[in-house]
């Protein structure tokens, strides 16, 4: 059961909501605020949210999309959810060891690996 969206795509398996990103680069403010939103409405629609984010197709990340990450990662915790990261590419899992997000972040490999954690 895939949901149209414009910079995401959204399934359920298991329970638990599984995201892929549409856009190869997050750079723009503008896109990054409409994700940003699309994630507000999944995660405030379902309080306990169990979230997959799989980063397999996204190659260029801002740090503004980062900074949208942490707030949606806040507001799940908030809420008694789980969100965990997949797929990141090495280039960008740089960045979040740079800046000591993969602390802050369940990452995992593989969608797979990240499934099996829930």
């Amino acid at each position: 059961m895939e949901q149209p969206s414009s910079h995401l795509r959204i399934k359920r398996a298991d329970g638990v909501s599984v995201v892929e990103f549409a856009d190869r680069k997050i750079l723009e403010e503008l896109s990054i605020q409409e994700i940003g939103e699309e994630l507000d409405r999944l995660v405030g629609g379902e309080p306990g949210i169990k979230l997959l984010l799989n980063f397999k197709n996204v190659d260029h990340l801002s740090s503004a999309a980062l900074g949208m990450l942490i707030t949606l990662n806040k507001r799940i915790k908030e809420q008694d959810g789980s969100l965990k990261l997949s797929d990141i590419n090495r280039q960008i899992f740089e960045v979040f060891k740079i800046t000591r997000l993969n602390r802050v972040f369940d990452i995992h490999e593989t969608a797979q690996q990240a499934m099996a954690t829930f």
